[in-house]
This record gives C-alpha cells, sequence and structure tokens, in this order.
C-alpha cells in the first residue's frame, strides 16, 4: 500500500513537472486607425513538444460586411514542425483549410483535401511562431496557410520584412524578443496588429 502510494505520489509530480509552461499573448487588429478585430496566440510547451494556437477574428466591411476567422493549430516536437492545421471561414462559412504533416519521410501539404505538395526539408521555423520568437538569423520561414515558404529579411533595430510566394510584404517590428506591432499585407486590405495588454 505505502509503495502505491509513494509511486502514485511520484506520477503526480511527473505529470505536473512535464508542463512546463503556456503563454498567451494578444493583439489588436487595427485598420484606418479602427479596431477591426483581435488575435490571440498560445504556446504551450510539454516535455519535447510546443503546441501553437491562434486564433484571429476580423470583422470589416468591404462591399458588405466580412467576419473572417483564421485558426491555426501547430506542433512541433524536438524543434520540427509535426503537425499544422489551419482554418479559414468567411462569415462563418469555410473558406479554406490547409493541412502540413509530417509522414514517413516528407511532409504532406493538404489544401481543401487535395494533396497539394510534397516538402522534403525539415520545417524548424514558421509563421505562427513569429508571434513568440524574433527570427533573429532565420531568413526563411514555413507558411502554415500557404504550404510554402517565405523570405525574411532583417531590415535592422529588431525589424523584419517577411515576403509570401505572391510578393505580399509583412513587417514585424520587435522590442526584446517580443513581438510589438506588424503591418500585413492581407490582399484585399493592408491592417495592423499591435500587441495588446488583454488577458
Amino acid at each position: 500500500m505505502l509503495k502505491n502510494l509513494i509511486l502514485l505520489i511520484f506520477l503526480i509530480n511527473f505529470w505536473s513537472d512535464s508542463k512546463l509552461s503556456k503563454d498567451n499573448i494578444y493583439f489588436d487588429i487595427v485598420h484606418n486607425e479602427k479596431v477591426i478585430g483581435n488575435l490571440k496566440a498560445t504556446r504551450t510547451i510539454t516535455d519535447s513538444k510546443i503546441h501553437y494556437q491562434s486564433s484571429t477574428t476580423i470583422k470589416t466591411k468591404i462591399i458588405k460586411d466580412i467576419r473572417v476567422n483564421y485558426k491555426y493549430d501547430v506542433t512541433f516536437k524536438a524543434e520540427v514542425l509535426e503537425k499544422s492545421n489551419v482554418n479559414i471561414t468567411v462569415n462563418e462559412n469555410p473558406h479554406a483549410k490547409t493541412v502540413t504533416e509530417w509522414e514517413d519521410d516528407s511532409y504532406q501539404v493538404i489544401k481543401n483535401g487535395k494533396n497539394e505538395n510534397i516538402i522534403n526539408d525539415s520545417i524548424t521555423y514558421s509563421t505562427v511562431q513569429m508571434y513568440f520568437k524574433e527570427p533573429i538569423n532565420i531568413n526563411t520561414c514555413y507558411s502554415e496557410q500557404n504550404g510554402s515558404f517565405n523570405t525574411i529579411i532583417a531590415m535592422g533595430n529588431h525589424t523584419y520584412k517577411k515576403i509570401n510566394a505572391k510578393g505580399n510584404e509583412n513587417i514585424y517590428y520587435y522590442n526584446l524578443g517580443i513581438l510589438k506591432k506588424a503591418t500585413i499585407d492581407g490582399g484585399l486590405i493592408t491592417f495592423e496588429i499591435v500587441a495588446s495588454n488583454k488577458h
């Protein structure tokens, strides 16, 4: 009985120690000096796995009212991408879904249910990580949404330009390694994400 109790206490301590940390960060989405949405990103570290989730909601009017939701669910294991899942809805209707998953010796990229691409190289840095980790000495990042690689150019003073496959440029501004602001070329509109104190 005492032996079982000691084992149980050990397992409880082991399980509680294995979950190292969980971080939440929040951003306002700003267009023409008006907040049109919000972004919440979460990083959970458990042993050798890092799980990222982000949820973005944008409400705006271009010709008519539009509500766009982006949901990212991304897992890295031993600092290499294991799986990412991106779902985008427009006015609550499915718009796009991209899944990237390591299988055997390569990544399978599936867009809207169709095999889109195979990537043979390991992915060690992706877009969702830019919320949590300044891309020092990193010149490419994987776009979970598009299933392709973006170019990162260091511009000095902890500022970085990210160029996607379509040539759209986003600018990221960091302070003490933490993302404070970004200017995003969203195609139809350009907007900013600005760090928020919401919790």
